[in-house]
């Protein structure tokens, strides 16, 4: 930094500096306190929108399975919040409540849209398991292995395996099935209803 021998020198500069950077210093000194502002404003904005959401979302499934139109309620809430996480469990209600009313097709159309979206990959990972136990009740086995090959998460693979090897015995595969309820065993450890359809194959096999 350059060295100035007497105090008009350093006055002098002081002053040609804000001559020519004056304007800028102050601009940037608003942008930035305006930045800081709006940062905060947009938090505080994010959190209310947040609680909106989540009051609306506690109305619309309030009635659910009580009532026909909150229904068509809460599927009106998921396309007006469809980039909120409460969009995401509103649609696994409406899947669930699908699957009780044996709409299958609606089932299957919430948790697609939910495979969709910018949900963590463990959400995701249960709508593609639940996806696939309805495709295959809709005996559409080729698509419902596809959604269990797609389950990124090791900590899935006994559900995945057993319900590859549901799909399996359904299309009368029976090797591949015991194969799957096996690999399911070893990863779920003791698991009754697992170690049953198991047994059952082999015996069927054997038979």
């Amino acid at each position: 930094m350059e060295q100035f021998t007497t105090e008009e020198q350093q006055v002098e500069a002081i002053k040609k500096f804000w001559k020519d950077n004056g304007v800028a210093i102050v601009l940037g000194a608003v942008l930035g306190f305006g930045g800081l502002w709006g940062w905060r404003y947009y938090n505080a904005e994010l959190i209310a929108s947040q609680e909106r959401a989540s009051d609306a979302y506690k109305s619309a499934v309030a009635d659910l399975g009580k009532e026909e139109a909150a229904f068509s309620s809460v599927k009106t809430f998921v396309s007006e919040n469809n980039d909120s996480p409460y969009a995401v469990m509103a649609s696994f209600k409406l899947a669930k409540e699908a699957i009780d009313r044996k709409d299958l097709a609606e089932a299957a159309k919430q948790l697609t849209w939910i495979t969709q979206t910018d949900a963590d990959s463990a959400i995701k990972d249960v709508a593609l398991l639940r996806l696939a136990r309805v495709q295959m009740e809709q005996e559409k086995f080729a698509d419902a292995l596809t959604q269990l090959s797609n389950i990124s998460s090791s900590s899935f693979n006994a559900q995945t395996d057993e319900v590859k090897g549901d799909i399996y015995q359904r299309q009368g595969k029976i090797d591949e099935a015991l194969e799957a309820y096996t690999a399911a065993l070893e990863d779920a450890g003791s698991n009754p209803v697992l170690q049953m359809k198991l047994d059952d194959l082999t015996s069927q096999k054997q038979g």
